[in-house]
C-alpha cells in the first residue's frame, strides 16, 4: 500500500504565546488517536507551531484504511427457512441488513448450532476521503478556554481563520474549515515577507518558510533562542564564561518568547547602574512580565546593569532596536524604584490598618483580622515545635502587611519578597523577616519549604486558618474546584511537617486555630476531625507521586497516628518491611489473624491485651510463638518509642518461622472454650505488634 505525507497548515491572528504549547500537544494527542480509531496508518506525526500558524504534518500515511473482512451472523437454520424450505422474513430482513441477496449467504454448522452467515470483503476508506472529517472533529476538540467569533459567521475558534493549506502527497487536499477553502497559499514574516507564498511540496515547506523568515518548528526556534542568548552575553561581555556572566534563562518565560517570534534575534540592553540599588526581584519582575526581558547576572549572582531581549526581526539598524528597548524599559525601572522608595516611607506595623480594606473571606473577615489570629496561632504552632514564640507571633502579625505597598499592588508575585526588604528596613529582627518571605513557600510542587523554625510556624499557621475558616464555613473542595488552592495549603502542611521532623499533634493544632474565630458557632460540626481528615488524605496524593502504593497508605492510615512527620516514618518503614522475603508471610498471617479475630467478637485493639495462662500452652509450637512475641515485646518498645519504626519491623520479620508453625499445627478454635480464647489472646498480642505500626494485613493483594 502507498503511502503519502500529509501537510495542514491553520494561517490565524497571533495566538495567545501561553496557549500555543498546549494546542501543540493537544493538536498531535488528538490526531494520534483519531489516526487509530481510523485505523489509518502512519509513521510519524510532527505538530508546528509559530505566532500565525499552527501546521500538522503526518508523514507515512497510508493511502487508504486496509481491506477489512465483514462477517455477521443471522437467524439459527430452523428460523431462517419455513416447512418448505422457503426463506423466512427473519432470513430476507437479514439479508436486506447486509445488502445482500439471501443465496448469497451461507450456512455456519457448528456443535453448538446452525446459523445463517454474511461474509464479505469491506473495501478500506481512502486518506482524502477520512481526513477532513478527523481534522474537524480534532479541531473542535482542542482545549480552548475562550472561543472567538469574527464576522458574520458563527464559527468559534481560538483566534480567526485567514488562510488554510492542506496537502496530500503533491495535491491539495478538498476542506473547508471556518468558511476558508484549502490551497497551498501560506504567508511569511509579516515585515520580511508580507506576501502570499505557494507552498511547492511538503518536503519544501520548513525551507520555504525560512526563506520567508519564519522557523515554523517551535522546539527549533526555543533551541536557537537559547544559543542565541549565550552567544550575544559571550560577545557584549568578554570572557563572561570565565567571570561567570550569564543570562538568566527562565524556562517559562523562554516558552513564551518562542511562541511570540517567527524569526527571533537575540539583542542586549543597558539601563543606568542606579537601579540597582532597588531590590532585584522587583527589577526581574517589570522586565520579565511586563517586556518578556531576561536579566544578566555576575559570578556572585548579584544582577548587572543589563538585559537581553528577543527582537521578532533581523534589523538593518539593530543600535535603533536596542535603543528603541532601553527607552520603553526605563520608565518601568523608574516605577519599580519609584515605588520602592515610596514604599519605605512607612513601616510594615503602620500598615496593618490598611489591611482592615482587604476581604480575606466574606464569612471570615478581613485580611487584618486574619492577621491578628496569625499572630496568637504563630506563637501557638512555635510552642509546640520548640520556636521563638515571640519571633513567630511578630511574624504572623506583619506576614500580610506588604500586600498594601504599592510594589505589591503592582507586582503580586512580589508579596511576601518585599515584606522581607520592607521588614529589614525597619529594623525588625533577621528571623522576623526570613519569615514573612518563607511563609508563602512552598508555593508549587518542587518550591522550597521554611528553612527556620520560626517561619515554619508562621507557615503552618497561615495554611491552618484558611484550612479551618473555609471548611468551617462549608466550602470545602469539590471535583477540581479549589478556589482556595486548600489541596495544596495541606499539602504544604505535610511537606513543612515533614522536611522539619516535627513531633506535633495536628489535630490539637487544628483545635488552637479554630479557637482563632470568634464566631464558631455557625463552622460545620466535627470540624477538628475534618479538617484533620483532609490534611492527612493528602498524603496518599504526596505518596503516589514518589511511587508508593495505597495500600501502604491505608495500612498507616487506619492506625491512630496525629503527628504528620511520625506518619511518614511510618509509611518508609512499611515500604521498607515490604521488600524483606519474610513480608509476604507475615501480611498473610496478620490477614488471618484480624479475620480469626473478628469471627471471634474479641476487640482487635493494640491496646486491649488479653491476658495469656501459660499453663494452657499446650504445644511446642504454641510456647515457642509466646516466648517470641514476649521477647518482641520487649525488643520493640524502646524503638517504637524512638520513633524507629523500620527497625521495629525488622524486629518483628523474625516472627515468621514461629507464626507459620504455629498454624500448620495448631488448631485456633477448638472446641475447649479456656484453650480457645487463650489461643485467641495469643493471636492478638501477636498482631498488637503490628498494630503498633501499620496494619500490614491491608498489604494483602
Amino acid at each position: 500500500m502507498q503511502a503519502k505525507d500529509f501537510l495542514l497548515e491553520l494561517g490565524l491572528e497571533e495566538l495567545p504565546p501561553k496557549a500555543m504549547p498546549v494546542l501543540m500537544q493537544s493538536l498531535r494527542q488528538l490526531m494520534e488517536a483519531a489516526l487509530q480509531t481510523a485505523e489509518l496508518s502512519y509513521r510519524e506525526i510532527e505538530v508546528l507551531g509559530a505566532p500565525r500558524r499552527l501546521s500538522l504534518v503526518i508523514r507515512g500515511l497510508a493511502e487508504k484504511q486496509q481491506d477489512r473482512e465483514v462477517e455477521r451472523r443471522g437467524p439459527a437454520k430452523q428460523a431462517a427457512f419455513d416447512a418448505e424450505g422457503k426463506p423466512t422474513r427473519a432470513l430476507l430482513g437479514f439479508a436486506k441488513s447486509c445488502q445482500a441477496e439471501v443465496d448469497d449467504l451461507q450456512l455456519l454448522e457448528t456443535d453448538k448450532g446452525a446459523w445463517m452467515m454474511f461474509r464479505a470483503k469491506e473495501a478500506g476508506r481512502s486518506a482524502e476521503a477520512i481526513l477532513p472529517e478527523l481534522i474537524l472533529q480534532s479541531l473542535q476538540q482542542l482545549p480552548i478556554a475562550k472561543r472567538m467569533r469574527w464576522g458574520a459567521s458563527r464559527d468559534e475558534f481560538i483566534r480567526p481563520l485567514h488562510w488554510l493549506v492542506a496537502l496530500l502527497g503533491e495535491d491539495v487536499l478538498p476542506l473547508e474549515i471556518f468558511g476558508i477553502t484549502s490551497g497551498r497559499e501560506t504567508r511569511g514574516h509579516r515585515a520580511h515577507s508580507p506576501g502570499v507564498l505557494t507552498i511547492e511540496s511538503i518536503a519544501r515547506y520548513r525551507d520555504q518558510l525560512r526563506e520567508a523568515k519564519v522557523i515554523v518548528d517551535f522546539d527549533e526556534r526555543k533551541a536557537s533562542i537559547r544559543q542565541q542568548i549565550h552567544h550575544v552575553v559571550g560577545q557584549v561581555f568578554p570572557a563572561a564564561e570565565a567571570n561567570g556572566i550569564h543570562a538568566v534563562i527562565d524556562e517559562d518565560l523562554l516558552t513564551e518568547v518562542t511562541a511570540l517570534t517567527d524569526w527571533p534575534v537575540a539583542m542586549i540592553g543597558r539601563f543606568e547602574e542606579r537601579f540597582l540599588e532597588v531590590p532585584a526581584e522587583c527589577l526581574i519582575s517589570t522586565m520579565k512580565e511586563n517586556q518578556k526581558y531576561f536579566h544578566i547576572v555576575g559570578a556572585d549572582n548579584a544582577m548587572l546593569a543589563a538585559f537581553v531581549f528577543i527582537a521578532n526581526l533581523d534589523s538593518k539598524d539593530p543600535e535603533k532596536v536596542v535603543a528603541g528597548n532601553e527607552r520603553v524599559v526605563r520608565p518601568r525601572l523608574s516605577d519599580a524604584a519609584f515605588f520602592y522608595e515610596t514604599d519605605r516611607k512607612q513601616t510594615l506595623e503602620s500598615r496593618l490598618p490598611k489591611l482592615e480594606s482587604i476581604l480575606f473571606q466574606k464569612s471570615l473577615g478581613t485580611v487584618l483580622e486574619k492577621s491578628k489570629r496569625l499572630e496568637k496561632l504563630a506563637a501557638a504552632v512555635a510552642e509546640r515545635i520548640g520556636a521563638d514564640t515571640t519571633m513567630a507571633a511578630r511574624a504572623g502579625l506583619l506576614s500580610k502587611a506588604d500586600l498594601v505597598s504599592d510594589m505589591v499592588l503592582e507586582f503580586p508575585e512580589l508579596q511576601g519578597t518585599m515584606g522581607r526588604y520592607y521588614a529589614i528596613h525597619d529594623g525588625e529582627p533577621a528571623v522576623v523577616a526570613e519569615a514573612i518571605e518563607a511563609h508563602y513557600w512552598p508555593r508549587f510542587a518542587g518550591d522550597r519549604a521554611p528553612q527556620s523554625t520560626v517561619a515554619a510556624s508562621v507557615a503552618l499557621a497561615d495554611r491552618l486558618d484558611t484550612l479551618t475558616g473555609i471548611f468551617g464555613i462549608g466550602q470545602a473542595p469539590t471535583g477540581t474546584k479549589d478556589p482556595f488552592a486548600l489541596r495544596r495549603a495541606a499539602l504544604g502542611v505535610l511537606r513543612i511537617s515533614i522536611e522539619h521532623h516535627l513531633e506535633m499533634d495536628l489535630s490539637e493544632i487544628i483545635g488552637a486555630a479554630m479557637s482563632g474565630y470568634s464566631d464558631t458557632a455557625s463552622f460545620e460540626p466535627g470540624l477538628q476531625q475534618v479538617v484533620f481528615d483532609y490534611v492527612f488524605d493528602r498524603f496518599r496524593n504526596l505518596y503516589e507521586e514518589q511511587g508508593v502504593s495505597s495500600a501502604a497508605f491505608l495500612a498507616v492510615r487506619k492506625r491512630p497516628v496525629r503527628s504528620p512527620y511520625e506518619f511518614h516514618q511510618r509509611i518508609l518503614a512499611v515500604e521498607s518491611f515490604r521488600t524483606m522475603p519474610e513480608a509476604e508471610a507475615l501480611i498473610a498471617a496478620n490477614k488471618r489473624v484480624s479475620n480469626i479475630l473478628a469471627k471471634s467478637n474479641l476487640p482487635e485493639d493494640a491496646n486491649q491485651q488479653g491476658s495469656i495462662d501459660e499453663g494452657l500452652l499446650q504445644s511446642d509450637e504454641e510456647r515457642a510463638l509466646f516466648d517470641r512475641v514476649v521477647r518482641s515485646e520487649e525488643a520493640t518498645h524502646p524503638l517504637l518509642n524512638s520513633g524507629k519504626f523500620a527497625e521495629a519491623l525488622s524486629q518483628l520479620a523474625q516472627l515468621k518461622s514461629v507464626t507459620d508453625d504455629f498454624f500448620d499445627k495448631v488448631m485456633v478454635m477448638t472446641d475447649d472454650a479456656a484453650l480457645r480464647e487463650n489461643r485467641l489472646n495469643l493471636l492478638k498480642r501477636l498482631r498488637a505488634l503490628f498494630l503498633n505500626i501499620a496494619d500490614i494485613a491491608e498489604l494483602s493483594s
